[in-house]
């Protein structure tokens, strides 16, 4: 039995609550899994999980080992990457998820730069809209927009993204270009719907110009939970919608898109970075934090102080 490997299966196992989740995050198959704990527990004399026919749990003796092997673990792999020479560099994978239009118009176009500067750092990247179970799914971090209302995460703001107002000219010819927010709940008037996955759709739309507050909910004839489809509608002309600053910019560019009500505005949408707590940040995951924080900052810059940890 190579006992670091064990300990890396245990780790999986209390973390994804299933021995078949575990192997299939760690390439195993269950069998191999199953041997590697029993040979563990057998070297122990400790008994670490109790098993049933349909979850997992931690013993006292194997919660109290968890905790002392997560982060060994990681000092394990810090140490790999502090020594002098050819190792000094971060290396090892990743396993990150992010909004698909994060990752299409800002990460993935940036990854180039990232790589040039940490080339041993292989990503398995998601980039989709749903909520993630990071645990169970062995996912190191997610980029998110919106306040996260996981409490058991770390999640650092890293950004804000400026929220404006936008709808084809196809869609502004056929039912007008209104003057004041309060036109979009007309009969006539159509807002596209962007129907968040963990919870909510954003109801209703809050714009302030001065003193005065809208608060608006009109009428849609599309809900949405991906943003790149959400983009795609606008772009459509399906009806008015609501884009953060990056996503708009180049279709706004290209006349694809008109910004409407000017000088009115919506609150910022706040962008995290989150991760699980008893998670060991590594010197990889380190580094990735730290670019994310330097891409928002050219993309979407958090104006004035803010508390990074929440």
């Amino acid at each position: 039995m190579d006992k670091f490997d064990a300990m890396r299966a245990f780790v999986r196992i209390v973390e994804a609550g299933s021995f078949t989740k575990a192997a299939q995050t760690l390439g195993m198959n269950r069998a191999s899994i199953t041997l590697l704990m029993q040979q563990l527990e057998a070297g122990l004399r400790v008994k670490l999980l109790n098993r049933t026919t349909r979850k997992v749990n931690v013993t006292e003796d194997g919660a109290v080992y968890y905790e002392r092997v997560v982060r060994l673990l990681g000092e394990l792999e810090d140490l790999e990457t502090s020594l002098p020479g050819a190792l000094t560099a971060p290396r090892g994978q990743l396993r990150v998820d992010v909004p698909s239009p994060f990752a299409t118009m800002i990460l993935v176009p940036a990854l180039p730069r990232f790589h040039a500067r940490f080339p041993d750092i292989e990503f398995d990247l998601g980039a989709s809209d749903r909520k993630v179970d990071l645990i169970g799914e062995n996912v190191d971090c997610v980029v998110r927009g919106g306040e996260i209302t996981d409490q058991s995460l770390v999640a650092r703001r890293v950004g804000e993204l400026q929220m404006r107002v936008y709808a084809a000219p196809g869609y502004l010819a056929r039912s007008g270009t209104p003057a004041h927010p309060a036109e979009l709940e007309d009969t006539h008037h159509r807002l596209i719907r962007y129907q968040g996955a963990r919870g909510g759709d954003g109801l209703p739309y809050v714009m302030r110009s001065g003193a005065e507050t809208v608060a608006l909910r009109g009428r849609h004839i599309l809900a949405i939970d991906d943003g790149n489809a959400y983009l795609a509608a606008g772009l459509a002309g399906l009806g008015v919608l609501w884009l953060p600053d990056y996503m708009a910019g180049p279709h706004v560019g290209s006349g694809a898109l008109v910004p409407l009500f000017d000088g009115w505005h919506s609150d910022v949408m706040p962008m995290y970075i989150a991760y699980p707590p008893n998670r060991h940040v590594s010197k990889k995951l380190r580094v990735f934090i730290d670019w994310i924080v330097e891409l928002m900052a050219e993309h979407a810059p958090i104006r004035g102080q803010v508390h990074h940890d929440a």
